[in-house]
């Protein structure tokens, strides 16, 4: 006769956690971007990449930043604003990115902030002087939820950046700060800058 032994608690409370886990990290197929994440945030996939559309961002450097004038290689596009902690911290790594020479990568980060004149004194601060700095304080190009105006990027967090692909489509989003400068970070630059291969 065999017994048969209830399971411990101990292994239920671990079968469950490897359950929640297998389904709070979505598998990706192996033709896909390489996975990339923080703890809290995964990029996301834009479903149906869409194109971005000419849309004339002013500079903090004077003129303005034509996103369009990038396909051909890649861009990440930073929203963020002075108010944000997190912010505070993923700037300089981005400032470290636009620096590193990957000569297919422009990184942008553009101010939602309302008052201009705080942008200035913030990215000196910073000693952000790599990035290209720009101003949506009229959401223009940015919207949070769901708004009147139709734009081309919604803010579902802050920070949060847009992965603009080689053919001027967006392929994706992260929100939240994230280690755009660790190799995972590179993976997902690479697949992208061979076309999505």
């Amino acid at each position: 006769m065999t017994s048969v032994r209830a399971p411990t608690r101990r292994a239920v409370v671990a079968g469950m956690i490897g359950a929640g886990a297998s389904l709070a990290l979505p598998a990706r197929a192996a033709s896909g971007p390489p996975q990339f994440g923080t703890i809290r945030h995964q990029f996301t996939l834009v479903q149906g990449a869409y194109p971005v559309p000419r849309v004339a961002i002013p500079s903090l450097a004077g003129g303005a930043i034509d996103l369009a004038a990038f396909k051909g290689g890649l861009v990440l596009l930073n929203f963020w604003a002075t108010w944000c902690a997190a912010c505070r911290t993923e700037l300089p790594m981005l400032d470290r990115l636009a620096s590193g020479g990957r000569s297919d990568l422009t990184v942008v980060a553009v101010s939602t902030d309302r008052n201009r004149a705080l942008v200035a004194p913030y990215v000196k601060q910073l000693k952000l002087r790599h990035l290209a700095i720009g101003f949506d304080p009229g959401g223009l190009v940015s919207r949070v939820g769901a708004a009147e105006i139709e734009t081309p990027f919604a803010l579902y967090g802050m920070p949060i950046s847009f992965l603009i692909g080689v053919s001027g489509q967006v392929e994706g989003y992260m929100t939240g700060e994230a280690d755009w400068l660790s190799a995972e970070a590179g993976a997902l630059f690479d697949y992208y800058a061979r076309g999505g291969r």
